[in-house]
């Protein structure tokens, strides 16, 4: 009996010290409570030391902690998931989050699985560039970076660092990530990166207003550099040595990076999977601290893609040893691996006397400094700047939904118009046929690197629910948006009965997406049989919506007066059904214009992997982009339509003729380059061009300007033409407006020699906007 009672005494002071253990340890309730940081000001044994100190400057705070750390705790430092370090009261981080149109479930940094739920989903970038407003891209990150915050206040994040934009050129029109970019242009995609990362990060649309480099959100511009091929016939990025001439790395593949940097003060940067011309981007010195660091003055972080490191010995073979590979990217400026390749390999690295040590402590300063910069090390972050981002206040937010509806209404392009057709009368519309694959689902909407959505509407219901007049009869139309198998006969009969007919098509995720190229250019399956057979059969001519990222060869529509209407909706995001609703029945009018050029099907004769810009009439090669290409077009860089009539004139431009201090080259060709000119020269150049624009039609509406300059003897090495500068206007009917572009000619003239120098060429310029110019005589004097 003693032994039973003695038993039970135990089991019962055992119980009671679980209980106790327990109701000491953190639970996920505990965790969803505030965020994690460091310096907490409670704890006296670490809230004295040199690098919680918020007067010191950060460099110094960062370089007190890195000293010291443990060889073992700084290898824990160098991988996206750092751990913590308790001994100086240093929380876990989490430096992988995905915020490319809104905060996403992508990355390990962000949880949908406590108060916050959902998130507003803005359009994929490739529609929101089609607006051609860099206010309204600017708007949107603003948005991302404040609902960022809020989930990180509500002790949903475990870091603050985001891997968005992505700004590589959609150099073609097969690749999977295309949708994920601004488009073809360079300037665009340097537009755009500074647009997103000034709002994001909390910064002005002008810049310069980050106090002490204080930031809100870290926005990372990606893939550094030249990457734009996924998976394509067996190549994948992971082995593909991408072959670029430093004509095309200097006027194509490196000016968004480049913009991102000096004039977006990106905090991140990550470096691509792929090499160039041999190196690995990873472990390319000239290109990570030659380049960005000491000539474009990057400060900040640079993360490798997710398991870049691993893939440089192991697929690559470019390193002997996994600790070569470390030794490599260390050495060659990079900060922080995605994966866990540098915390199994750097110690080891150091053993073998890489010679590592001074890399590794400088990688770990630029590391916690930017984590000093998001006030992480100031004490509690819900009691500093930026911890009264509410989450029940700004995420779903009404303002936040209505410029998702706002950036997905502006990016909609008209690409074919009978004006008989389109918009439809909200009164006389009795019946609707809507038909296709994409038209009762809103999953499509989102693109990739999506979050969980606030709401759902597709674009069926948006149309039953806003606009009650008509009669609306659905057919799905295709089995899945691949269309194996189509509904055709069913699809007919239902189109028969119909006033009005809107057929749905396009593509989604399972067609385009990271990892997948495609490799055609036409619609996928059946799609287009079921159009070709439904405008057949249909009372009047058919519209025609595409939900894509990326171009699809639609010239059968195109050409088809059975077919009326072409529109082009990407992917809208979440509120991408209410945007097509509004602007079919004319609530909204069609503003956007293309960010990328359309090619024909036989477009895929061309090697995915060949990546030279300009064109080669000795082989055939056409080249690539609206610059260079001298092919066929199914629609051009810049086309859309719209349900008004706009005209322009050059009012004023201040100069006609530029004279450039030069000499006759030994090709024949004249020319300076833009250094020798120097900045004195080039800002005494700079002139300005007046256009009036004007609204001819009977519909307000918000319309691109697109400034474009071409020269006559473009094509083989400078371009054909070229997009100087854009501004996006709002006009009543029957108004005008005047509009000021600023031209700087030693940008937006140049292009790169074979040598990579950017330089300006004798000749005539004429500057473009719509089928009007303004010819710029540019000449040497000697």
């Amino acid at each position: 009996m003693r032994i039973h009672l003695h038993l039970l005494q135990s089991a019962t002071l055992l119980l009671l010290s679980v209980s106790i253990t327990l109701l000491f340890l953190p639970t996920e309730s505990d965790v969803d409570n505030g965020p994690p940081f460091s310096c907490d000001a409670s704890n006296p044994s670490t809230s004295s030391l040199p690098f919680c100190n918020t007067r010191l400057p950060i460099i110094t705070r960062a370089s007190d902690l890195v000293s010291r750390l443990t060889l073992d705790e700084k290898v824990q430092q160098l991988v996206n998931t750092a751990a913590a370090v308790p001994r100086l009261n240093i929380s876990a981080y989490e430096w992988w989050s995905e915020a490319l149109h809104g905060v996403s479930r992508h990355g390990r940094g962000v949880r949908f699985n406590g108060t916050v739920t959902s998130a507003t989903m803005f359009p994929q970038i490739i529609l929101t560039a089609a607006s051609f407003d860099s206010h309204l891209w600017y708007r949107v990150a603003q948005a991302i970076g404040e609902e960022a915050r809020a989930v990180f206040n509500a002790g949903q994040g475990k870091g603050m660092t985001f891997w968005a934009p992505n700004i590589n050129i959609f150099r073609d029109p097969r690749w999977g990530r295309g949708q994920e970019t601004s488009g073809e242009d360079p300037l665009v995609a340097g537009k755009y990166a500074v647009a997103y990362v000034r709002g994001i990060q909390g910064d002005s649309f002008k810049g310069g207003q980050l106090k002490n480099g204080q930031l809100k959100v870290s926005a990372c511009c990606k893939h550094f550099t030249a990457h734009d091929l996924d998976n394509w016939n067996g190549v994948t990025r992971y082995i593909f040595d991408a072959k670029v001439s430093k004509q095309d790395l200097a006027d194509t593949y490196q000016p968004p990076f480049r913009a991102c940097v000096e004039e977006g003060k990106a905090s991140g940067i990550m470096c691509a999977y792929n090499r160039v011309n041999g190196v690995p981007s990873c472990a390319d010195k000239q290109l990570l601290t030659e380049t960005a660091r000491q000539q474009w003055g990057f400060q900040g972080y640079i993360a490798s893609d997710c398991d870049a490191v691993a893939i440089i010995h192991d697929q690559q073979g470019y390193a002997k040893e996994p600790e070569d590979a470390v030794a490599d990217v260390l050495q060659a400026g990079m900060d922080v691996n995605c994966g866990s390749y540098l915390a199994k390999y750097t110690k080891s690295a150091v053993a073998k006397k890489k010679d590592l040590q001074h890399d590794i402590d400088r990688a770990l300063v630029n590391l916690f400094s930017i984590r000093m910069r998001l006030g992480l090390f100031n004490g509690d972050p819900t009691k500093l700047e930026y911890g009264d981002i509410n989450p029940t206040q700004v995420i779903c937010s009404k303002n936040h939904l209505d410029l998702a509806l706002k950036a997905a209404k502006s990016g909609i392009v008209l690409l074919k118009n009978d004006p008989t057709l389109l918009p439809f009368s909200k009164t006389k519309t009795n019946s609707l046929a809507i038909i296709g694959p994409n038209a009762n689902t809103s999953q499509t909407f989102l693109g990739n690197y999506e979050g969980p959505p606030c709401r759902n509407i597709t674009i069926l219901q948006a149309i039953e629910k806003y606009y009650t007049n008509a009669t609306t009869k659905y057919h799905q139309g295709c089995n899945f948006v691949n269309c194996t198998s189509a509904s055709i006969d069913e699809a007919v009969g239902i189109a028969k009965q119909a006033d009005y007919v809107v057929l749905v098509m396009g593509l989604d995720q399972t067609i385009e997406r990271e990892k997948h190229d495609r490799l055609d250019l036409g619609l996928p399956g059946n799609q287009e049989n079921l159009i070709t057979s439904v405008a057949r059969s249909a009372k009047r001519p058919v519209v025609l919506l595409l939900l894509c990222g990326g171009p699809v060869d639609v010239s059968f529509a195109k050409d088809n007066p059975k077919i009326g209407s072409i529109l082009w909706a990407g992917y809208p995001g979440e509120a991408g059904g209410i945007a097509v609703a509004q602007t079919l029945f004319g609530d909204h009018n069609p503003g956007g214009r293309l960010p990328v050029t359309w090619y024909p099907k036989g477009f895929t004769k061309v090697p995915m992997t060949d990546m030279r810009m300009r064109a080669d009439p000795s082989t055939g090669y056409p080249g690539r982009t609206y610059r260079f290409y001298n092919g066929p077009k199914v629609f051009e860089f810049g086309y859309g339509l719209s349900y008004t009539k706009y005209s322009y004139e050059f009012v004023s431009v201040s100069r006609n003729k530029l004279f450039l201090n030069g000499a006759k080259k030994p090709d024949s060709v004249s020319y300076i380059s833009v250094s020798e000119l120097g900045t004195k020269s080039c800002d005494s150049m700079i002139f300005s061009a007046s256009v009036r624009v004007e609204n001819r039609g009977e519909m307000r509406g918000t319309h691109p300007v697109l400034l474009f300059a071409r020269t006559e003897k473009g094509g083989n090495s400078s371009p054909r033409k070229r997009l100087v500068r854009f501004k996006s206007v709002k006009l009543s009917p029957r108004k005008m407006k005047e509009i000021e572009f600023v031209v700087n000619p030693c940008e937006h003239f140049s292009y790169a020699d074979q040598d990579g120098i950017m330089v300006i060429e004798e000749g005539t310029v004429y500057l473009a906007v719509g089928n009007v110019e303004y010819p710029i005589a540019v000449k040497l004097q000697k």
